[in-house]
């Protein structure tokens, strides 16, 4: 007999790519999920990991086993949810991946939320960067994703996810005090060229937004400070040496020696919730959105529900 759990790691690894980011995807240690591989490997009597590097591998026999794990996972998600149903409550765990900002602004107060109105529902929060988390959820190794898109790149759904919207975050120019373009009550985007710039690096939907944006503007950007965290670019702002266009969602209070000044027109990125078809029924995805989306006006300054939020609304529960 396969066990579950050990066919549920190797399915990890397959997807994290390593035993510690499987291991910290599952909330075990990494010497737990390697013993359970071992034993997994003994009871197949076949090799699964082989050494690469400092890292590991998987067999072809190990790709032939996840694909049965995934299947088997699959089966165990829709016995869990026609429970959860039946019962009418949100419960169990509930995994739940959400890039940087949103995990600082906005799902704090979400899961403390659900904590005190479902104390049966464990929700537990990983911080990813947006363009994985869906391939995450859509592989099931995540239940529920918060992402994000911007108006010029829509967010892709693959086949067996569904998404509801969330809110749209509204992004400001932050300009050094002093500067050009401080105390402007609005800047066009033709008037952005020759200026230094401070963004995230390159394969970010941030960097990415601004090279497109810029460059259909008429202008090449000259990024001279890249970094994952806002809170880091607004600090590289503050200190004069550039200037950056920071979404509002978690940027927190602007420190002194920087202006926020609006592009018109106005960036907004678009966030969304993204879960699997086959857990669409379950009440803790359903109830877990529509705090999602009651929470958003808070947690965004000036957040208001994206257009569409109430028809999606009778949708999600009525799932």
């Amino acid at each position: 007999m396969l066990d579950l759990q050990r066919l549920r790691a190797l399915h990890a690894v397959s997807v994290h790519g390593t035993v510690g980011a499987a291991a910290a995807a599952l909330g075990f240690t990494p010497s737990a999920v390697s013993q359970q591989i071992a034993k997994l490997e003994r009871e197949t009597r076949t090799v699964l990991l082989e050494r690469e590097g400092r890292g590991v591998r998987l067999t072809d026999d190990a790709w032939h086993l996840v694909d049965t794990a995934r299947e088997l996972l699959a089966l165990v998600e829709r016995a869990e949810t026609r429970l959860e149903e039946r019962r009418g409550v949100p419960s169990g765990r509930l995994t739940i991946a959400a890039f940087a900002s949103a995990a600082r602004g906005l799902l704090p107060s979400v899961l403390a939320d659900l904590a005190v109105r479902h104390p049966a529902l464990d929700a537990r929060l990983t911080e990813v960067d947006p363009h994985l988390s869906v391939d995450l959820v859509a592989k099931g190794a995540v239940d529920l994703v918060v992402a994000h898109d911007w108006d010029i790149a829509p967010l892709p759904a693959p086949a067996g996810v569904e998404q509801a919207p969330i809110g749209e975050d509204l992004c400001d120019l932050l300009v050094p005090e002093g500067h050009r373009l401080a105390g402007r009550t609005a800047v066009k985007r033709a008037e952005l060229g020759g200026e230094r710039w401070i963004c995230q690096p390159p394969g970010r939907v941030c960097h990415d937004w601004l090279l497109r944006t810029l460059r259909g503007a008429g202008h090449e950007p000259d990024i001279v400070h890249q970094a994952d965290e806002n809170p880091t670019l607004v600090a590289l702002v503050a200190a004069g040496l550039g200037i950056a266009l920071i979404p509002r969602l978690g940027r927190g209070p602007l420190p002194a020696g920087v202006v926020e000044v609006p592009l018109d027109p106005m960036p907004v990125r678009r966030l969304y919730a993204l879960w699997r078809t086959g857990a669409a029924r379950r009440p803790a995805i359903a109830e877990t959105v529509r705090t999602l989306r009651a929470r958003w006006p808070d947690a965004s300054a000036h957040g208001t529900p994206a257009p569409g939020t109430a028809a999606v609304a009778v949708a999600v529960d009525s799932a």
